[in-house]
């Protein structure tokens, strides 16, 4: 079918845009649910009046256009599922009492992590949440699980600011990246020398016993098992290979968040560990003894990629939509860059000092050589992976 064009206000031709048809269909659908309410039906479905109208209603609520402007939310609530503590005071300060109050709306703050129970336990009609933050692991899952969340070319669609993220925004699939940090290894640099060069400097016998990773729920180690797995293996998904990389680096110093590993690393428990470059470049700053090695062999990345909930109501939807604009928007990363030493992926988005110092680029060739793991693989995979990985642990 041919796309027609209309004036726009210059009088030049204009060309419609999938956004345009959906709109217009979306309006013949809300013209019919008018029609059907008004009438009755007899068909098998009917319960005395109405018919089938439940069901074309809806239907035709399903979709739902946000052109980047402030709209009265009428005091509705929209359910956000994201992370407790310094983030939740982060978010309310940058992003959730502003938007509060310009679009006149409450948010409901679930920081009960995890999330995927939680889908699983509503379905996806009747989602826990409206718009949920997470990292890629728990996301790939609850994906996998079920119908849960808005397409990613309508997330786009709906979300003005996409026009200018970086195309690795997207390529998880289901939602928006907005901010993220890169993987590698912290190290005491006080007592390491030399610095440690490559990934298989961990299994050194000068790091035996001081060496740290996390506990298996926890996504920095499952990307550390497929590293490994990689390195001393053919590929990523060569079990055995990681197996026995995670039995050769025993004993290690098992902790369960960064924030721990932080302070493990500060009282000299652990000489060398798995880290994200945020949080080393924070302790840096702060004059911790603390240097940092990225890994080379593939550039694994910590996200905070945000999801709108399919079958959200209406209003819930649209007020999903705004949350990710304003949380891809360059004056939010900045902020929060700033605070928690993360990376935009909006290419408008300046670094903070605190990584711009580091010699890091907000650029399209950096942003390009990210690294998303087999994610779906090691779902299929995560029941053996975490028994196996579990006993080395407990030895």
């Amino acid at each position: 079918m041919s796309v027609p064009e209309t004036p726009n206000s210059q009088g030049t031709q204009r060309r419609w845009t999938r956004r345009d048809f959906l709109r217009v269909a979306g309006g013949a659908a809300l013209g019919l649910v008018a029609v059907a309410c008004g009438s009755e039906s007899s068909g098998d479905g009917g319960n005395g009046g109405g018919g089938n109208a439940p069901a074309v209603i809806s239907s035709a609520t399903k979709d739902v256009y946000y052109d980047g402007e402030i709209f009265d939310a009428g005091g509705a609530t929209l359910r956000l599922a994201d992370w407790p503590g310094f983030w939740e005071e982060m978010q309310r300060k940058y992003l959730l009492d502003q938007f509060e109050k310009d679009f006149n709306c409450k948010i409901e703050y679930d920081g009960s992590f995890p999330w995927f129970p939680k889908f699983m336990a509503s379905g996806p009609k009747e989602p826990a949440f409206d718009v949920a933050n997470w990292n890629l692991f728990e996301l790939f899952k609850t994906a996998k699980a079920g119908d849960f969340f808005v397409p990613i070319e309508e997330l786009k669609e709906n979300v003005p600011n996409s026009k200018d993220l970086w195309d690795f925004a997207f390529r998880n699939g289901y939602g928006i990246t907005y901010t993220y940090s890169q993987y590698g290894y912290i190290y005491r640099s006080d007592l390491v020398d030399p610095p440690p060069t490559s990934f298989k400097d961990f299994w050194e016998e000068r790091f035996a016993g001081k060496r740290g990773t996390y506990i298996t729920s926890n996504s920095l180690q499952m990307t550390f098992f497929m590293m490994a797995s990689l390195v001393f293996g053919k590929d990523e998904t060569d079990l055995e290979a990681g197996f026995k990389a995670m039995e050769d680096a025993m004993p290690m110093k098992i902790s369960d968040f960064t924030g721990n590993m932080q302070a493990l690393a500060e009282r000299g428990e652990v000489l060398i560990a798995v880290q994200h470059d945020g949080e080393a470049y924070l302790q840096m700053d702060k004059g911790v003894p603390i240097g940092w090695m990225y890994w080379t062999e593939r550039q694994p990345i910590l996200t905070q990629t945000k999801t709108v909930s399919r079958y959200s109501q209406p209003i819930q939807k649209k007020l999903a939509y705004a949350l990710i604009q304003r949380s891809t928007d360059p004056a939010y990363l900045e902020a929060v860059s700033k605070e928690n030493a993360t990376r935009p992926t909006n290419k408008n988005a300046k670094l903070p000092e605190v990584l711009a110092s580091k010699g890091l680029d907000n650029t399209a060739e950096a942003a390009e050589q990210l690294w998303i793991p087999p994610w779906d693989w090691y779902i299929e995979h995560e029941q053996e992976i975490n028994e196996r990985v579990n006993r080395i642990f407990s030895q």
